[in-house]
């Protein structure tokens, strides 16, 4: 079985709810499940991890979820054009695993959420692809063969997932951006599982 690593940071729900659909389009693969892990915030003050185990949802991602993981999905919300500081605080912890290559020849894909239309999820969306480049994998887009690419009026890009909250509750999804989410997450498992 093909484990996909669906790793997140959400404040206030938005880019958790596209994980969950992320998961809903991997679980649809024969011979993948989805794994869905989270990063603790950082305080604004001390710059360090809270260690408290959340909770609730999901638990917090540790290397053991990088070696196990027969691909990854990665998602944030944007921060200035950027992935959010809790998820690049993990991410810049993993030179280990980069050294050996614990994360090399998987698939990876990506996914944000933005308050506004125009709030930099595409340049969020490639930043975040730039350190799984690094780490060897292999990125997966959203090609335009997915219908819902061109129906959408609110988050979805053929660089990854992604929503746009406007004035809707956090997690409230348009029918188009679960269906690219899904999609998304339908395409890294069926590319691990054909790789494995």
């Amino acid at each position: 079985m093909n484990e996909i690593l669906v790793l997140y940071y959400s404040r206030f729900g938005a880019t958790e709810a596209l994980a969950r659909e992320v998961c809903l389009g991997i679980d649809t693969v024969t011979a993948a499940t989805s794994r869905l892990r989270t990063v603790p915030a950082l305080s604004a003050l001390t710059a360090t991890p809270d260690i408290e185990p959340p909770e609730k949802g999901p638990p917090y991602v540790v290397a053991k979820d990088l070696h196990e993981c027969g691909g990854l999905v990665m998602g944030s919300p944007t921060r200035f054009g950027n992935m959010a500081a809790p998820l690049k605080h993990f991410i810049d912890s993993t030179g280990t695993e980069w050294a050996k290559g614990t994360l090399n020849s998987k698939p990876a894909g990506v996914f944000t959420s933005t308050s506004t239309l125009h709030g930099g999820q595409e340049t969020t969306l490639l930043t975040m692809a730039l350190p799984l480049l690094h780490h060897g994998m292999f990125l997966v887009g959203i090609p335009f063969t997915e219908s819902a690419l061109s129906s959408t009026r609110t988050g979805g890009s053929p660089y990854g997932a992604s929503h746009v909250t406007w004035n809707r509750d956090a997690d409230c999804l348009s029918d188009e951006e679960r269906k690219v989410a899904r999609a998304l997450g339908t395409r890294i498992a069926s590319l691990a599982v054909k790789l494995s």
